[in-house]
């Protein structure tokens, strides 16, 4: 089966060899921006799937990140056991309980809840705060069909990439799973270690080849995270950002990335084009911070506060393209009106 990239940008510039994330790049790809006399369903409703008793703050984190990069609306599906903990820190947001297993998973009940936003959303983020691989791998896969039939945009990070590794019943076993329509994922080197059973220092040693392998293998934009990022798209284009500083390399940071990407996304961005754009913000506004408050000690719950004004600073006011101002609600295909 040959990738479907029909949720990738047709516009965004395209080279034989690695393409960096810079400032000339992001400007000359400008995200879509909502129309003057758009409302919040315009800008993109986002939701977040994910949490856990123990790691509840990372539904807030990413959730928190979906906003400040431009999405208008956004649901929080959590655990019943920390939803209304979530929902008092999330004024902004509509949160609902799912029922959850011993293992800190969630039901494969919640199906009866996530259901009717399928058709809601524009985009979808798994995994911030999950613990139960197996458990979650189920319920990406449940969801999956009524996703891409909706037309979603999907962003997988932290156990929920591990649908790879737990295919649905009837899949042919020892036969490695491709998702029907592109996905991003956003592995650091010791998830991806696991996702592939390649040895950690071999994905660092060679970080190009192994993302554009799995990329295609996968049919997802891949973002192998590291002090160098490889942004790799299922027709083999390889984007490289190299930024940011050790003070990123905190808990909670690959949340907010996750959120930024999946609020862009939201907003129209193709899948390629949000996960650039997130990586190269999230690696900015780092370095903000570290302008500000020192290298080290800063929260990945600031990282987001400084989103809004790079966006504003990289792109400008308003975009200068007419074609990337949007006019519909997306998650129905590029994300590009043309009209």
């Amino acid at each position: 089966m040959e990738p479907l990239i029909d949720t990738l940008s047709d516009t965004r510039p395209r080279a034989t060899a690695v393409q960096d994330v810079d400032a000339a790049l992001l400007r000359g790809w400008p995200v879509p921006m909502p129309a003057v006399e758009g409302d919040k369903e315009i800008r993109g409703h986002v939701l977040v799937l994910g949490g856990s008793c123990e790691m509840p703050g990372a539904v807030i984190l990413a959730a928190t990140a979906a906003l400040r990069a431009g999405a208008g609306k956004l649901t929080i599906a959590t655990g019943q056991s920390v939803a209304q903990l979530v929902a008092l820190a999330m004024p902004e947001a509509r949160v609902i309980g799912l029922a959850e297993q011993a293992s800190a998973g969630f039901s494969m009940d919640a199906l009866a809840c996530l259901d009717p936003l399928a058709e809601r959303v524009d985009a979808v983020l798994i995994g911030p705060g999950m613990r139960d691989e197996p458990a979650t791998a189920a319920l990406v896969h449940a969801l999956l069909p009524r996703l891409e039939a909706a037309g979603a945009q999907l962003v997988l990070d932290a156990c929920a990439m591990g649908a790879l590794l737990h295919p649905p019943a009837g899949w042919p076993p020892g036969a490695p799973w491709r998702f029907e329509r592109p996905v991003i994922l956003t592995p650091h080197a010791g998830e991806m270690a696991h996702l592939t059973g390649t040895p950690k220092q071999d994905i660092n040693d060679a970080p190009d080849p192994r993302a554009l392998e799995a990329a295609r293998a996968w049919n997802a934009v891949v973002a192998l995270k590291g002090a160098r990022t490889v942004i790799a798209t299922p027709d083999g284009t390889l984007y490289q950002h190299e930024g940011g500083n050790v003070g990123l390399a905190i808990s909670g940071s690959g949340d907010v990335l996750a959120g930024v990407i999946a609020g862009l996304a939201a907003r129209g961005a193709p899948l390629d084009q949000a996960t650039c754009w997130g990586v190269a913000l999230h690696a900015r506004a780092g370095e903000r911070l570290a302008e500000r408050m020192g290298t080290l000690g800063y929260l990945a719950r600031e990282i987001s506060q400084e989103i809004p004004a790079l966006l504003e600073q990289i792109a400008g006011k308003y975009a200068g393209d007419t074609e990337t101002i949007r006019q519909t609600p997306v998650g129905r295909g590029t994300g590009i009106d043309h009209s």
